[in-house]
């Protein structure tokens, strides 16, 4: 597939170079590529698709589990400014008051649900005959946050809580609905008030454009999620402003992911000009509203593996490098894909999103990586 690219360069041709590169070894519609290193920022656009209407590193997009990170960074937040214990058991949240015969059957806690460590399968068991049908366009929109809260009371842990990992849609969701019901606020206003607004995140959404939740009836009614000014983008909400995805054949077009009861796993979807301030807090806590947070959330917290060799923070897979250690995400959804990355001793962060759902052997997420991994100080 002939890619067609343009680059936008703010800083070194060196770093334009190796993004140019790098989004010529991926085979996508669309692609766009965003390095900060050391508070300067180049950003690329490439892919095969013709340039659309509204500039691609001005489109916001689904960056699926990487939104994690964000659910993560809320509950680092909650517990920082004293409203919630890492060792609060989700279920006694979940479910106040029940007698010792009704008790929910899973004694994980916020901790095990944000680290994968709480014995839950990916996804309930009753989520896959409701989506079968509709699994390359809308898996998730028809289990709603009712229907997981009440799939995890009724859950047995595979394992005891804190002695596996296993990766879990399932609990990550389960964790943002635990925050909403301890505070008694819903999981979005959650996010928009300690998580987005703070940090700026003037056009980060949780639902695709044109669905319930995107426009009145939402939390980002009439502006940007977070509540700021418009920054000279695509106006917040403006029709367009969403990046569209394609199934792997890079050809077919599919519709916005709609997340239903899993927002908290996968809903964020943003430009690549908010990632990159997102990473950027992590890179420099110091002095941002959420700074003991983001602290918080760089901290080892698990070992697994062969050797223990694989390490994760609260929110983040950690690699170690000879120049200090890399923290990375990475996520995809029905249509499109994201890395985000993040590496303190060379002030370095790495954003890289494109339109076309994973496909075997894809070559992004080892693309991007490398620009991370590579980038000298």
């Amino acid at each position: 597939m002939r890619t067609r690219t343009r680059t936008r360069t703010r800083t070194r041709t060196g770093i334009a170079a190796r993004l140019a590169a790098a989004a010529q070894a991926v085979d996508t519609p669309g692609i766009v590529i965003a390095v900060s290193h050391r508070g300067h920022r180049t950003v690329h656009c490439g892919g095969s698709a013709p340039p659309p209407a509204v500039p691609r590193d001005q489109q916001r997009y689904e960056i699926g589990s990487a939104s994690k990170t964000f659910t993560g960074l809320l509950l680092a937040e909650l517990v920082g400014t004293g409203r919630l214990l890492y060792d609060d058991v989700a279920a006694h949240h979940l479910a106040p008051g029940r007698t010792p015969d009704t008790a929910p059957r899973n004694p994980a806690t916020l901790r095990h649900l944000i680290t994968h460590t709480a014995g839950l399968p990916a996804l309930p068991a009753d989520f896959y005959p409701q989506a079968v049908r509709r699994w390359s366009t809308d898996p998730y929109g028809g289990y709603p946050a009712e229907r997981v809260v009440a799939a995890y009371l009724r859950t047995r842990p595979r394992h005891r809580p804190g002695t596996r990992w296993h990766y879990s849609n399932f609990g990550a969701s389960v964790l943002g609905h635990t925050l909403a019901a301890a505070t008694a606020t819903p999981w979005e206003e959650l996010i928009t008030h300690h998580v987005l607004a703070p940090l700026g995140l003037t056009d980060t959404r949780l639902h695709p454009e044109g669905t319930p939740g995107a426009g009145a009836d939402g939390p980002c009614a009439d502006g940007p999620c977070a509540g700021g000014a418009d920054t000279g983008g695509p106006a917040p909400g403006r029709p367009g402003a969403d990046a569209t995805g394609h199934r792997p054949n890079g050809v077919t077009p599919v519709p916005g992911l709609v997340m239903g009861g899993f927002q908290p796993a996968g809903a964020v979807r943003a430009t690549p000009s908010d990632l990159l301030t997102y990473l950027e807090a992590h890179l420099d806590p110091s002095g941002t509203p959420l700074e003991t947070a983001l602290h918080a959330v760089r901290r080892p917290v698990l070992r697994r593996g062969l050797g223990y060799r694989h390490t994760h923070t609260l929110t983040w897979f950690q690699h170690p490098s000879p120049q200090g250690p890399l923290y990375f995400h990475a996520g995809a959804t029905t249509g499109q894909q994201a890395f985000l990355g993040f590496r303190p001793a060379t002030h370095t962060a790495v954003v890289a999103v494109a339109t076309r759902r994973i496909r075997l052997r894809d070559t992004f997420i080892a693309t991007a990586y490398a620009l991370l991994s590579e980038e000298s100080g």
